[in-house]
């Protein structure tokens, strides 16, 4: 077996029956569970590009002012600070 093991039920009875399955070799898919699907190649690298491109053409396109704002406010919302201007720090 590669990788993980399959993610067991929490249910005592679905448990019980996948420990059954997998005893006497009767379980289906115990390498590839069913819920783990292929994603499509195509759709990976178009989503993957666009994401790639993403943040450094919004990131040239803002001013270095508005750039900070939006890294302040993202660090006070981070670290969970209750003011948001934080100009003096």
């Amino acid at each position: 077996m590669t990788g993980k093991a399959p993610k067991r039920p929490k249910d005592v009875n679905q448990l019980a029956k996948s420990i059954v399955d997998m005893a006497t070799g009767c379980a289906e898919n115990v390498d590839n569970p069913p819920l783990a699907r292929d994603k499509d190649p195509a759709a990976v690298s178009l989503g993957r590009r666009g994401g790639l491109k993403g943040g450094k053409s919004r990131a040239l396109k803002l001013d270095p002012d508005a750039r900070s704002a939006i890294a302040k406010k993202a660090a006070s919302v981070r670290w969970g600070k209750k003011n948001e201007d934080t100009e003096g720090e």
